[in-house]
């Protein structure tokens, strides 16, 4: 810079709301946002969780229930009112459940779509006003592997990613003009606590669905702690695609996500194919 030359003030550190901060995902993108010089509202259900992360100057510890409308509206005007913007959401809260369709049990399906996608909807609809006010902004999606290909014993679970699936991509047309990037990631078996002590099951088992859904259900719970995803690097990965600009759509983590993505893929196109003739005849025949 030349003598007399006025100086550039330099650029606000971007600032994160993250749900979900008590472990995971969470956890590690919030150690990393900080790390990297963000500022960070740390967010979780019992703050006890995440006091480790209260000595960081640019943190933020607030308790966050997404369950509760009254608790959203008040995170996200504390963080405001700290940082004066929110740059980045991240819906990252959510529960698993474990249970063939039949032996689900309707209070935990309902507490399932409460947290995972109308917990989303809330948060989504409290920062919204905001970033359209800036034209500028950044929502992340926590989905899964699960919100494109259905699994026995995750019916519900999957659904419920399904819907984060339909609601994000609508979000994304819908945001695309103002400036604000929508971003869904789809990760595979990662080694957070998710299998273990975050996802709960049904008390029904019915024996028909042993060999399916009960399969399932033990193979989650005996890898739990020992998956192929690192969260350290799923949580960096994510920190560079937003930082890069104009984040992917959607962001798979881990080989099985991927790959399982893709023959997914090549199994649609292949059952679409097969009842092409029938698709197209259910028009009116063109004139």
């Amino acid at each position: 810079m030349n003598p007399g030359q006025p100086s550039t003030p330099a650029l606000a550190p971007p600032v994160w709301l993250i749900t979900g901060c008590s472990s995971g995902f969470g956890l590690e993108l919030a150690t990393q946002a900080l790390a990297r010089g963000h500022q960070v509202a740390v967010t979780a259900r019992n703050v006890d969780q995440i006091r480790a992360l209260a000595g960081h100057s640019r943190a933020m510890i607030l308790p966050l229930d997404v369950t509760d409308a009254a608790q959203v509206d008040a995170a996200v005007s504390a963080t405001m009112n700290r940082f004066g913007k929110i740059d980045v959401l991240v819906n990252n809260a959510g529960i698993g459940y474990f249970a063939a369709v039949e032996e689900s049990e309707p209070a935990a399906i309902a507490r399932l779509f409460d947290i995972n996608v109308f917990g989303m909807g809330r948060m989504i609809r409290a920062v919204l006003p905001g970033m359209r006010q800036r034209r500028t902004g950044c929502i992340v999606n926590m989905s899964s592997a699960g919100g494109l290909r259905a699994m026995p014993a995750l019916g519900y679970y999957c659904a419920t990613k399904f819907a984060v699936e339909g609601l994000s991509g609508a979000l994304r047309e819908e945001l695309k003009p103002l400036g604000i990037d929508v971003m869904v990631v789809e990760p595979s078996g990662f080694r957070t606590d998710w299998a273990g002590r975050s996802a709960g099951e049904s008390k029904t088992q019915i024996a028909d669905y042993a060999a399916t859904a009960g399969a399932t259900r033990v193979a989650l719970r005996a890898v739990s702690g020992r998956q192929r995803g690192d969260p350290a690097r799923a949580a960096g990965a994510m920190l560079d695609a937003i930082a890069a600009g104009h984040p992917p759509a959607h962001l798979l983590l881990g080989n099985d996500a991927f790959d399982g993505a893709m023959a997914q893929l090549d199994a649609l196109r292949a059952q679409f194919a097969a009842v092409e003739t029938i698709a197209r005849a259910a028009d009116f025949p063109a004139r």
